[in-house]
Formats: structure tokens, C-alpha cells, sequence
């Protein structure tokens, strides 16, 4: 078996968390027409549970984000270090707009800030792969 190392731990805790983030995103955004069937404050109910799990999830990418660009320092240079900048922006857009979307009122807000969202999480995602490979 191979051995687990500190750099094996912080890509675990950074794709686990990614998951949570941006995959309990596409998970609800598919499930909200069903729950809205089912009655008038699911929807809203299913979005609060959401938030207690996707909040510390972002936390941890957050930090685990941190914890990587201190682990790549090296490499931090060229086009790597753009590539990160915009991923770094893109992050902090999607936690924006996630923020946003929990206060927005009206179905307009609710729709474009969940969008904003669920595209800058998507797009952070694809950047971080980028910045693996």
C-alpha cells in the first residue's frame, strides 16, 4: 500500500470539501422543483440544512486553498501565478454570491445570484484542476 503522506491529507480535505461545495450545489438546484411539489417551506428547509454543511465546506477549501498555495509556493510563478489569481477571484465570487443568494428576496435575486454561484463554483473547480495538472 502506498503511504500516506501530509500533501495526501490537505488534497483529500481540499477535494472532499470542493465536493460538498460544488456538488451540493448541483445536488439542490436538481432537487428544489421536486421539493416545491412538496410543499411550501421544504424548499426553504432543505436550504437551511444545506447551508450547515456547505458553509464549513467552504471554510475548508478556504483553508486547505491556503494550505496549498503555501505547499506550491515554489512553482508560484508565470502563468501559474495568474491561473491562481483568477482562481482566487473566482472563489472569492462564489462565496459572494453564495452569501448574496441567502439574503436575496425575490425570485430574480434568488435565480441570479444562484447562478453566479453555482458557475464561479464550477469554474473555481475547473481552475483548480488546471492548477494540478
Amino acid at each position: 500500500m502506498l503511504g500516506v503522506s501530509w500533501d495526501t491529507v490537505r488534497l483529500f480535505l481540499h477535494v472532499l470539501a470542493a465536493t460538498v461545495w460544488v456538488g451540493g450545489q448541483i445536488t439542490l438546484a436538481a432537487l428544489v422543483p421536486v421539493l416545491r411539489r412538496i410543499g411550501g417551506t421544504v424548499p426553504a428547509a432543505a436550504a437551511r440544512r444545506f447551508r450547515q454543511v456547505a458553509w464549513p465546506a467552504f471554510g475548508v477549501l478556504v483553508i486547505t486553498g491556503i494550505w496549498n498555495v503555501v505547499a506550491v509556493r515554489p512553482q508560484i510563478h508565470g502563468r501559474y501565478e495568474t491561473t491562481l489569481i483568477v482562481k482566487l477571484v473566482v472563489v472569492l465570487i462564489s462565496g459572494l454570491t453564495a452569501f448574496l443568494h441567502e439574503r436575496a428576496r425575490s425570485k430574480l435575486g434568488l435565480a441570479v445570484f444562484g447562478a453566479l454561484t453555482a458557475i464561479s463554483a464550477l469554474a473555481a473547480l475547473f481552475l483548480g484542476i488546471l492548477l494540478a495538472g
